[in-house]
């Protein structure tokens, strides 16, 4: 069992007695049904339906936390701000550090998360002891071929399908309107799904984020994060088969069992 600290995510308390109809109108998410102590994995989507803000809501007595890249922490306070007009509801920054672990057993105190089990938990507060860095939990991350919907994402362009948010329990299509639903919707409902982000292996250091994956000569990916050996890139569907490089180096998917026959 692992525990690290993750610098690069950040909270926000969202509170008052308009907090769970307020988020639940905007987010991908139901937040009327959250419970005190339960998480759940969403975003806050563009009125076009693309990725603005990936989030994990942490539900409490009176108010909603949300655990949000720690780089875009600002900005989301500042978008919830322009969307609030005559709720009642308080956003605030929260100093405390998210926790995540992982391994055989899940401590007490850290929540199961909801994108994957085998991620492990999460958990938030002041203070806790380590014994892992956060390079170690995305590693983990990694292997299991989970994109990092901040990292790997460009901002405002990729739809949230496409980050795999329907298949990570990041989407809650029975629940009504949110923010980018109507396109959202379709796409899941008529199967126009070109692309998805999925690992690929290859021998050595990751490719520059960017860096196109190709099919003999035809496109066929973006390279978008990785480390040594792996990283996550934005695929077409159809064109996975087949002599797959990067930068002239041979490259392949790996497909984990988290996503169905394609």
């Amino acid at each position: 069992m692992s525990i690290a600290r993750l610098d690069s995510r950040a909270l926000i308390r969202v509170s008052g007695p308009d907090a769970r109809p307020f988020l639940h109108n905007l987010l991908t998410q139901d937040v009327e049904t959250l419970t005190p102590g339960a998480l759940r994995f969403g975003a806050l989507l563009s009125p076009p339906g693309r990725l603005l803000f990936d989030l994990f809501l942490w539900g409490e007595e009176d108010a909603v936390v949300l655990d949000v890249a720690a780089e875009r922490r600002k900005a989301l306070i500042q978008r919830l701000t322009l969307y609030k007009l005559r709720a009642k509801v308080e956003i605030m920054p929260l100093a405390d550090a998210v926790f995540v672990a992982w391994g055989a057993d899940i401590p007490e105190g850290f929540v199961p998360d909801p994108r994957l089990a085998e991620l492990g938990g999460r958990r938030w507060g002041d203070q806790g002891g380590t014994d892992a860095t956060e390079a170690d939990w995305q590693a983990h991350r990694l292997g299991l071929g989970v994109p990092d919907p901040t990292a790997d994402t460009l901002l405002d362009k990729t739809y949230p399908i496409e980050a795999d948010f329907d298949l990570l329990n990041g989407i809650d299509f029975h629940k009504g309107c949110f923010i980018g639903q109507e396109t959202t919707s379709r796409m899941k409902r008529r199967g126009t799904i070109k692309n998805r982000m999925m690992a690929v292996a290859f021998d050595g250091p990751a490719p520059e984020r960017g860096a196109e994956v190709l099919n003999g000569e035809l496109r066929a990916g973006e390279v978008m994060t990785g480390a040594q050996g792996r990283a996550i890139a934005l695929m077409r569907l159809d064109r996975l088969d087949g002599n797959l490089t990067v930068d002239g180096r041979s490259v392949r998917v790996e497909k984990p069992v988290w996503i169905p026959d394609l």
